[in-house]
């Protein structure tokens, strides 16, 4: 039977309370506090928290240098690691501060929870990840079936989700009336939609060429004129279960005035697509990636640029470039060896910048800059 301490209990309880309503985390940032706390309460045979003391802290993260993820049975990452202790020490630096700890908890025993400077610098580490390309996407969309209306729901899903790049959980709660096809847009309001952050944006239909607009069009006139739906019907509607003529359970149709509670069934059908077409399983958020390449390549200007990142949602350049627009290494090669330097190669100009990499260095000079004002300095 699990061990339990009533007062560790209380206190966790006011400390996701003070996430929630002072700080303004999302349930799923306090479940991982939540998981993080559990974890060392365990590691620590549950004792009270008033009498933590930095070897605690210590053995801790010498316990999870040496535990295995349950799922892979390797080591547990180093972000892993290092969120974990994130959390743990900023609970113990707010708790030094509560009523009944004052006089036990020293806040400079919270630093104890430090990872070493390299394990901080691996954990954070910018990594590659793996995105289609838009023939790739447009090759998984031409090859989807048809032929019933779960399959044209099916096809309609992943052509909106490269016409928007939308993230899963507002590709699940979209409604006929988030969608102005007159316009070309999409309203993303997050009193229906479930962006992320709540934030309320427009993004108009990505120029992504294919037959993406296309199908979008077909399905919404499918929705409204054939099966005459509502404005506030979803827009891509959970599969009905019911019984099949063989009397078993199987899907039967679509279920009208209900939106998707969750996003696996959205992946289920990205991974089946892409398996289909005999390529690797990308999910709904890389299609993000693949559209930040494609601005890359065919923005002409930087406002050009700045229009298509706040299509994405993101308030600032720096947001998409530095999050999905990371040039990947063979890329890089091929515009490094494409520079011609003039005058003989020695200090001369470059005959041609990619926008990319213009946007790139306007953005880091704007955030130099603000660095520079934030510690009190003029330019």
């Amino acid at each position: 039977m699990t061990k339990r301490n009533a007062a560790n209990a209380r206190i966790k309880r006011e400390y996701c309370i003070y996430l929630r309503e002072a700080k303004r985390r999302d349930e799923a940032s306090i479940d991982s506090v939540a998981k993080a706390l559990a974890r060392f309460e365990e590691a620590n045979g549950h004792k009270d928290f008033k009498t933590f003391h930095r070897a605690q802290a210590v053995a801790f993260k010498q316990r999870l240098n040496k535990e295995v993820a349950v799922r892979t049975g390797k080591p547990l990452s180093r972000p892993t690691v290092n969120s974990t202790l994130s959390a743990l020490r900023a609970f113990f630096i707010w708790l030094a501060g509560q009523p009944g700890y004052k006089s036990r908890l020293s806040y400079a025993d919270a630093d104890y929870f430090n990872l070493p400077e390299k394990d901080v610098r691996i954990a954070s580490a910018e990594r590659h990840k793996a995105f289609p390309t838009l023939d790739q996407v447009h090759h998984v969309i031409a090859n989807m079936p048809s032929g019933t209306t779960i399959e044209l729901r099916n096809r309609a899903l992943v052509a909106f989700a490269l016409l928007t790049g939308a993230r899963d959980g507002a590709l699940a709660s979209f409604r006929l009336k988030h969608v102005d096809l007159a316009q070309g847009c999409v309203n993303q309001d997050a009193r229906d939609v479930r962006t992320k952050a709540s934030k309320t944006f427009v993004t108009w239909f990505f120029p992504v060429g294919g037959n993406a607009l296309k199908i979008v069009h077909d399905w919404c006139h499918y929705l409204r004129a054939t099966l005459h739906w509502s404005e506030d019907d979803p827009l891509f509607p959970p599969t009905q279960i019911g019984i099949g003529d063989n009397g078993g359970f199987e899907p039967i149709g679509l279920r009208q005035s209900e939106c998707w509670q969750g996003t696996g069934p959205i992946r289920d059908i990205f991974r089946n697509a892409f398996m289909a077409a005999g390529l690797p399983y990308f999910n709904p958020h890389s299609f993000r990636r693949t559209l930040v390449q494609h601005g890359e390549r065919i923005c002409p200007s930087i406002e050009a640029f700045k229009a298509w990142s706040q299509n994405l949602g993101h308030d600032r350049v720096a947001t998409t470039l530095t999050s999905y627009g990371a040039v990947d290494s063979h890329r890089q090669a091929e515009l490094i060896r494409g520079m011609e330097i003039t005058n003989g190669g020695g200090g001369g100009l470059l005959t041609a910048l990619d926008t990319a990499l213009v946007a790139r260095v306007l953005a880091a000079m704007q955030n130099v800059g603000e660095g520079v004002f934030s510690k009190g300095h003029a330019v």
